[in-house]
């Protein structure tokens, strides 16, 4: 997506120019602010995951941000989850290709269900227009369990993998790549994982108190009420340093890190001229004051990335899935 740079260096030469050479009260009024365009009067977001996840979380923080900052009057959601997003992504491939006034939430978690599933609609049919934001994934067990550190863990994946239920996000995922990574870094075998795949945070949560599952792997937002009162417990965070006052598993002596990022899209068939609006659009909605406060809430890391760039950014991180798939033996 190229970015119309010059247009703007000339645009602020001129403006400099005209300043200087007007009289100061014409010079006030011509620096008052004028109101952005609006986007659109009612926008849609697709959201390929169910409600109460970290897509859900984004993309619904997202439309209130737009909101408030003026660039749409209303927002409206559409929850399809299922699969790693792969189910939303065909979803919204078909229904909203050429919509100007649609958006796709997405992020690594989708690029990882594309390059476990191989599905027919992948995403050549989407266009990135910004990625986000960034979290870290977080290991907890329950507030009962004997585990309290990863030493713990990687002590019980060694002595049978398939006696250690891990349960994450859709198969192909970044919490199961990770699940992956991290038993292949403590010597167990990758094959052997025994990885239950839940549509959202809320699922996942019920199956480790319930205990369907040993350990819980997701970003920090949808374990924090649970952490809070007690009912789990973390015992590492994948940043290379620790967060949240989590150690980071670095720092227990397993070499591995991992960051889940989330992003926004739109349809292949939407014209770039108005990409290009929906991107400006969305960089206004990321410098909102509410956007900024969901971000510390959420404990989420700001971490806009657009155009070429992001375009760049996500072919490696589809060529990194693929590879790791490969490598972890990972099985939709």
């Amino acid at each position: 997506m190229k970015q119309p740079q010059r247009r703007h260096v000339l645009g602020a030469v001129a403006a400099s120019v005209l300043s200087s050479a007007l009289p100061a009260w014409s010079q006030s009024a011509a620096n008052k602010a004028k109101p952005a365009p609006k986007l659109a009067s009612k926008l849609r977001i697709v959201i390929p995951a169910n409600v109460g996840g970290g897509w859900d979380q984004t993309g619904r923080a997202l439309g209130t941000a737009m909101v408030s900052s003026g660039v749409v009057d209303e927002v409206e959601y559409e929850n399809k989850g299922g699969k790693g997003g792969t189910l939303g992504l065909a979803y919204y491939a078909e229904k909203y290709n050429n919509d100007p006034n649609t958006l796709l939430m997405g992020g690594v978690v989708m690029v990882g269900a594309v390059a476990l599933q191989k599905p027919a609609v992948d995403m050549s049919s989407i266009h990135g227009l910004a990625r986000l934001t960034s979290d870290y994934e977080v290991l907890v067990v329950a507030g009962n369990s004997p585990i309290k550190t990863i030493a713990d863990l990687a002590a019980q994946m060694k002595a049978g993998l398939k006696n250690v239920p891990i349960a994450g996000g859709s198969a192909g995922g970044v919490d199961h790549m990770f699940a992956g990574v991290l038993a292949r870094a403590v010597g167990a075998n990758p094959e052997e994982l025994n990885y239950l795949p839940f549509a959202g945070g809320t699922e996942v949560v019920s199956a480790v108190l319930s205990g369907k599952a040993m350990v819980g792997i997701s970003g920090f937002s949808e374990f924090s009420a649970q952490l809070a009162g007690g009912q789990l417990r973390a015992i590492g965070v994948s940043s290379r340093k620790s967060m949240f006052g989590i150690p980071s598993i670095r720092d227990q002596g397993v070499q591995v890190e991992m960051a889940n990022w989330r992003g926004v899209f739109t349809g292949a068939g939407v014209a770039a001229a108005r990409r290009d609006e929906m991107v400006e659009a969305v960089r206004r909605a990321a410098a909102n004051d509410g956007w900024k406060s969901t971000l510390k809430q959420n404990k989420w890391d700001a971490s806009w990335l657009s155009g070429a760039d992001l375009n760049s950014f996500i072919d490696f991180d589809l060529t990194t899935a693929r590879v790791m798939v490969h490598l972890l033996k990972l099985k939709a």
